[in-house]
C-alpha cells in the first residue's frame, strides 16, 4: 500500500493514476473524498496534514509515502508514518532550494528547506524531487488568452525549463517503487529553456493564433497582481524571483530520462494537451 497526500493535486493526481497502472495498491489522501473525482480503484480516505491526527488511519499498513507538505505539517505526518511502520518517503519539494539568484532567499524556499529537513531527519527512507517551474502554471494566463492575444507581465525575458507535471508523477512512481533512490536529491526540469515571452508565443501556436506577451514595469505588475487578489508580499516575493532568472544560464537536469527512461516531455506537448484551457 502506497499513500499519496495531495491527491487531487496537479501532481498527485498523476502519481496516483501511475500506480494504479503498473499494479500498485494506492490510498489517496485528500481533504475531500467526495469530490475528489480519482480511479475507482484508489482508496480515497479523508485527511488533512494540518490535523496529523487525522492523517494516522491512512498511514496504517502502507509501506511508503508520497508527501507533499505545507509549511509546518510535514514534522508530525513523518513522525506518525514512522509510528506506524511506513518504511520509504518521497518528498515533492522545489528546485528553489538550489537557487543562489537574487530573489532566491524567501519564505517559500525557506519552507521548501526546512520540510527537506525534516524528511532527512525522519529516520525513513527519504527520496527528495526538485522539480522547476510548472508548465501547468501557465494557465495562469488562460484568462488573459481566453480573452484576446497580449498577456502582460513582467520580466519578458525571464527563463525556465518548465516540465510537465505527469513528468513529476513519472519520476515519483519509480522512486517509490525501485531501489537505488535512497538518500538522493533529484532536480527535475524540462528538456528546453523558455522566457515567459516564449512560453506565451508556443501557448498561441497550440490553440492556432499569435498570442504576444507584453512586458510592463514591475511597479504596474505588482499593482495588478495584488488588484487580483495575490498578497503583496507573494507579490513581491514573485517579482524579485523573477527578476533573477534573467540573464542566468538555464541548467537541463537529465534526471527525468536517467529514471524513467525516455526524454522530459516538451512544453509544446503540454501546450498542445491543455490548448482547450486557452481557447
Amino acid at each position: 500500500m502506497i499513500v499519496v497526500t495531495g491527491a487531487t493535486g496537479n501532481v498527485g493526481r498523476h502519481v496516483v493514476e501511475r500506480l494504479l497502472a503498473v499494479g500498485e495498491s494506492v490510498r489517496a489522501l485528500t481533504r475531500d473524498p467526495a469530490g475528489a473525482r480519482l480511479p475507482a480503484r484508489a482508496e480515497v480516505v479523508g485527511g488533512d496534514l494540518t490535523r496529523p491526527r487525522t492523517v494516522e488511519p491512512a498511514l496504517k499498513g502502507a509501506s511508503a509515502l508520497f508527501l507533499f507538505a505545507a509549511p509546518g505539517t510535514a514534522g508530525p505526518v513523518l513522525r506518525a508514518a514512522g509510528e506506524q511502520g511506513v518504511r520509504r518517503v518521497v518528498l515533492l519539494s522545489s528546485s528553489a532550494v538550489t537557487y543562489d539568484t537574487e530573489g532566491s532567499d524567501n519564505a517559500i524556499v525557506a519552507y521548501h528547506r526546512e520540510i527537506e529537513r525534516e524528511t532527512e531527519e525522519s529516520g525513513l527512507e527519504w527520496t527528495l524531487l526538485r522539480p522547476c517551474g510548472f508548465s501547468v502554471n501557465t494557465l495562469r494566463w488562460a484568462p488573459r488568452i481566453r480573452a484576446g492575444n497580449v498577456v502582460r507581465g513582467p520580466y519578458a525575458r525571464a527563463e525556465m525549463a518548465l516540465i510537465h507535471e505527469r513528468d513529476i508523477a513519472d519520476v515519483a512512481t519509480r522512486v517509490l517503487l525501485t531501489d537505488g533512490h535512497v538518500g538522493a536529491r533529484y532536480v527535475l526540469t524540462g528538456p528546453e529553456p523558455l522566457t515567459q515571452a516564449e512560453q506565451v508565443r508556443r501557448i498561441g501556436e497550440a490553440v492556432g493564433r499569435p498570442v504576444r506577451y507584453e512586458e510592463v514595469p514591475p511597479d504596474v505588475a505588482r499593482e495588478e497582481m495584488i488588484r487580483d487578489g495575490i498578497p503583496a508580499e507573494f507579490a513581491e516575493m514573485t517579482l524579485r524571483f523573477q527578476a533573477g532568472l534573467i540573464g542566468v544560464p538555464t541548467e537541463i537536469s537529465p534526471a527525468v530520462e536517467e529514471i524513467t527512461g525516455r526524454p522530459a516531455r516538451t512544453f509544446d506537448q503540454w501546450a498542445a494537451e491543455r490548448a482547450a484551457d486557452f481557447r
